[in-house]
């Protein structure tokens, strides 16, 4: 088996909530609560879930674009919780992000090759025409021409403008890239071509992806394995074929259900809705997050929170049922 690339162990992270006249912490929104997940090198690990589920903060946090309240996080064996700030900036070379919307992590100020140039400038001591001739290497990669170098974030569609985002990724030639949403912001003809970019480059420059999306159909075309993410914890993990063919947790079970049907003549042989709302990270329910909400509930499920269990083959469930 491939070894792994990323191990996230107990990751945490919450958000202080502030009030009163002194401005005081009062409680805490518990983004992600004690997440455990392993992506091997080489792999696309698609990672699912409602909006506001975690997924976004989940990815920020293994980069550390923001910090962990508590957990660990080995790349390539190191702790890189613990790593000063000037080990982090070497870090950053093997480790980037293609966000879901480009256009606001852009200087609207800059061209093309200043945003692609940007990271080569800060990590790399290149010459002028090293630069320029890097970066009409990374604009081609990814399906654009020189042409496209002296154009402005706002001159730019908004695949094209993924596009530069993806190319600005590759700058430093990384090992592990976070997708957040990447083709959630284009048009369907326009996801399709960047779908497939990514999953040339994936196999051209042997990278690493965790692939965030909401979109399960995309997750089932990009990723090689999945985890399915419900308010803050991973309830579901295994081998994409594996949980599509036979999800065990009743939300998996839900988001499956809640996929449409290319023929509309064609009837479910059962379908699950859930009733209620997802409940608040700042207070979650005790026991099993979901419970509020599955049709399945018992009074174990109330009180005492479930473990990830193995039901075969690398498939975990975090389920009282399967225990």
């Amino acid at each position: 088996m491939t070894e792994a690339l990323l191990t996230v162990k107990k990751l945490k992270k919450y958000y202080p909530i502030r009030g009163g006249i002194l401005f005081k912490t009062v409680g805490w929104v518990r983004a992600v609560d004690g997440v455990d997940f392993k992506v091997r090198r080489g792999e696309i690990f698609g990672l699912a879930g409602e909006s506001g589920c975690g997924k976004t903060t989940l990815g920020k946090t293994i980069l550390r674009l923001v910090e962990p309240t508590a957990g660990d996080i080995i790349f390539e064996g190191r702790n890189i919780v613990k790593l000063p700030r000037r080990e982090l900036k070497k870090l950053r070379r093997e480790m980037q992000i293609v966000f879901q919307d480009p256009y606001w992590s852009f200087n609207p100020r800059m061209t093309v090759l200043g945003i692609v140039s940007e990271p080569l400038k800060t990590h790399l001591k290149l010459e002028k025409r090293e630069i320029y001739e890097r970066v009409l290497e990374l604009l081609e990669a990814v399906g654009l021409s020189g042409d496209y170098m002296y154009r402005y974030p706002h001159e730019l569609s908004g695949g094209e403008r993924q596009r530069v985002g993806i190319a600005r990724a590759l700058a430093l030639n990384p090992k592990f890239i976070v997708l957040d949403e990447p083709t959630s912001a284009l048009d369907v003809s326009v996801q399709a071509r960047i779908l497939n970019l990514l999953k040339d480059l994936h196999s051209k420059l042997n990278l690493t992806y965790l692939f965030i999306s909401h979109n399960l159909s995309v997750i089932k075309y990009m990723s090689e394995k999945i985890g399915i993410m419900y308010l803050g914890k991973l309830v579901e993990i295994g081998d994409t074929e594996e949980v599509f063919e036979n999800p065990v947790h009743p939300y998996t079970q839900a988001l499956f259900d809640a996929i449409p049907l290319p023929n509309p003549n064609v009837k479910r042989k059962r379908r699950m809705v859930l009733k209620g709302e997802v409940p608040s990270p700042e207070n979650p329910p005790p026991g099993c997050r979901f419970h509020t909400r599955c049709p399945h509930v018992t009074s174990k499920c109330r009180k005492v929170e479930p473990n990830l269990t193995d039901v075969g083959g690398g498939h975990l469930v975090a389920c009282h049922l399967v225990e």
